[in-house]
């Protein structure tokens, strides 16, 4: 398992799926979307990855943030993960961005996420 993090989000790949944390509670501003790109680009090692990224109870995305969501980087699929609601709302906007760069869908289970990412189908 390969790994790095500041306080806003950890990021991580494990069976070659990247993993995505943000802090609970963070607004996701432009500068900690620029720096959680960087973490996942560099851990990716140059390969396009899927990617689960844990939204859960976070507070807010900022326009600029979604700016930066629009640009291409490592993640091949993109499964936003949440828990709440809230976690559907906020993943809303982010999925009402335009031309998102590649696949990207909202789950609320982990387990969803991860066959979806490794695209297996469910009826």
């Amino acid at each position: 398992m390969t790994s790095t993090a500041n306080d806003d989000v950890i990021v991580t790949v494990v069976d070659d799926i990247i993993l995505l944390k943000w802090t609970e509670g963070i607004t996701i501003t432009e500068d900690a979307a620029r720096t959680a790109a960087a973490f996942v680009n560099r851990i990716s090692a140059d390969r396009r990855r899927p990617m689960i990224v844990d939204m859960t109870r976070t507070a807010a995305v900022t326009r600029q943030a979604r700016t930066v969501f629009l640009e291409p980087g490592a993640a091949s699929r993109i499964a936003l993960l949440g828990t709440s609601p809230v976690d559907r709302v906020i993943a809303n906007f982010v999925l009402g961005v335009s031309n998102l760069p590649c696949p990207t869908r909202f789950f609320t289970s982990e387990t969803a996420a991860r066959s979806w990412l490794r695209g297996v189908v469910s009826a």
